[in-house]
């Protein structure tokens, strides 16, 4: 076992331990504005209980802190360990999630109307990442599993064959693990990239903690993937917008990443979310795979009280052709009503008025994460909810139309036969429509449609409006499923983009 050792964490305890008087932002000073007399009432704490310690490493960059966006010290150091740990020849640490290390590597790699092969049912940001290179998209479905309707990352196949009609492709860019914790190995994917001399990049955010225990499946940059992005804050002890991106071999140039990097990022990034992924670096380091041994254990013993106790509530379970090559992320667990009478929305509410919360609902099926040391206390809870919900009378929701519960997905048209531009001049001089969203079937979308989470786009701007797309977003919107970004929330009405014969003449 290595002794604790976490040089940014360090630093900024030193710097704390000086009893330094800052004439600097933030404008806490060092959490001393916390120490004012609040008239909180009975009900309330005061703020200092839980901000005061957390703010005095809130610091910006001094000569005893470093800079990250140039590292020549503790940050630097930190970098180098978590590079060394994760098996990278770089790591950059993120202060803005997954999404901008997403963004960052499209910035990096793609000029206007460069070609990315892309999964489409990647995270938002990617899209996001298109739009602001202006590069061009060649999107490739993804598998569905036929027993739960729900996506992995395309076949090698696929991916073979677009890089057969485009091999001047700038990148590979594909999303594994999903959200549901279903992901596959991408060693092949990496070989068949590779012969095309083109990059693979990965949005790994739910699997940061992939390798550092026999459980797990292996991490993407074992497999020799370029380069991997990974949402710390999602399965390690890491403050939320905390994440990684890891970079290897030579196929990404590294000055221009750190250009991309520097614009992306805040000027001002938050010294406790940097720490706290150099403490869970540490932890790593000192701990091994007894990190999540407990998590381990608390999931076991749930699965095996979930087989045995015969609820209703069940785990999905997979088809025969996606089991042979799938790999599954033990920490998470994929609920669903086996009877078909409560949506994957209504159990999410149900357990929350449990006191348990879940990680993500869609029609279908609701997902728990269980995290670093959840306790058996934890899971006694979980198990007295379910119970419970098992027991009451049943929902009354019923699956979307053109939906069922087996092909959640089936009907989106998601591969493209040739490149989509995702230049902002695409549209530039088409007119902006608001129509009732019943009305938008054979129309071009004028504005990206996110239900949030899991992130991922039914719709992009310029993207044909089919039947089953309507269904999906009316169904979503009914249960009470948030969009991000959208102009209308209710999602009554969306935004098209206008034909000529639609115009007041």
């Amino acid at each position: 076992m290595e002794p604790f050792y976490a040089p940014l964490f360090e630093a900024l305890l030193k710097h704390v331990a000086e009893a330094p008087v800052g004439f600097h932002v933030p404008g806490h000073h060092s959490g001393q504005a916390m120490n004012l007399d609040l008239p909180v009432n009975e009900q309330t704490a005061h703020p200092s209980e839980y901000f005061h310690k957390i703010m005095q490493l809130d610091v910006t960059e001094l000569s005893t802190t470093d800079d990250l966006h140039h590292p020549e010290a503790s940050i630097q150091e930190a970098q180098q360990l978590a590079a060394k740990t994760f098996g990278a020849d770089e790591t950059y640490f993120l202060v803005g999630g997954s999404t901008s290390g997403n963004l960052a590597l499209l910035l990096t790699l793609c000029e206007p109307d460069d070609i990315v092969i892309v999964q489409r049912n990647v995270h938002k940001s990617v899209l996001n990442g298109l739009r602001l290179s202006g590069a061009k998209a060649v999107f490739l479905s993804p598998r569905i599993d036929k027993e739960t309707g729900l996506a992995l990352v395309p076949t090698l196949g696929q991916v073979e064959d677009a890089l057969a009609s485009y091999p001047e492709a700038k990148a590979v860019f594909l999303s594994n693990p999903n959200y549901y914790g279903m992901g596959v190995s991408l060693s092949s994917y990496v070989e068949a990239a590779h012969r095309y001399n083109v990059p693979i990049l990965v949005d790994e955010a739910h699997g940061a903690h992939y390798g550092f225990h026999e459980a797990f499946p292996n991490s993407s940059l074992s497999e020799g993937v370029d380069a991997v992005v990974q949402s710390a804050h999602k399965t390690l002890p890491t403050l939320t917008m905390g994440a990684l991106l890891h970079v290897q071999g030579n196929r990404i140039p590294l000055n221009s990443l750190r250009e991309s990097l520097a614009m992306i990022q805040s000027s001002s990034p938050s010294f406790p979310i940097l720490a706290s992924i150099d403490i869970s670096r540490a932890m790593i380091d000192t701990l091994g795979p007894t990190l999540f041994d407990q998590s381990l254990r608390a999931v076991g013993s749930f699965r095996s009280w979930l087989r045995n106790q015969g609820t209703t509530l069940c785990e999905a379970q997979y088809d025969a052709d996606t089991a042979s090559v799938l790999q599954v992320d033990p920490l998470r667990v994929v609920l669903y009503d086996s009877s078909g009478q409560r949506s994957g929305f209504e159990l999410q509410k149900l357990l929350e008025q449990h006191g348990c919360f879940a990680e993500m609902a869609d029609p279908i099926y609701v997902v728990l994460v269980f995290g670093i040391q959840t306790s058996m206390q934890d899971i006694n809870k979980l198990q007295q909810a379910i119970e419970t919900i098992s027991n009451s009378s049943r929902g009354t929701e019923q699956w979307p139309k053109g939906l069922d519960q087996h092909s959640m997905t089936d009907g989106f048209e998601w591969t493209s036969v040739q490149p989509v531009s995702f230049k902002k001049t695409a549209f530039k001089n088409k007119a902006i429509q608001r129509i009732p969203i019943q009305l938008a079937e054979g129309r071009l979308s004028a504005e990206m449609i996110t239900p949030y989470p899991p992130g991922i786009a039914i719709l992009y701007p310029g993207e044909k409006i089919t039947a089953v797309m309507v269904n999906y977003i009316q169904y979503l919107s009914d249960a009470g499923a948030k969009f991000q970004g959208a102009i209308d929330p209710s999602l009554a009405t969306i935004s098209i983009f206008a034909e000529k014969a639609d115009l007041p003449t």
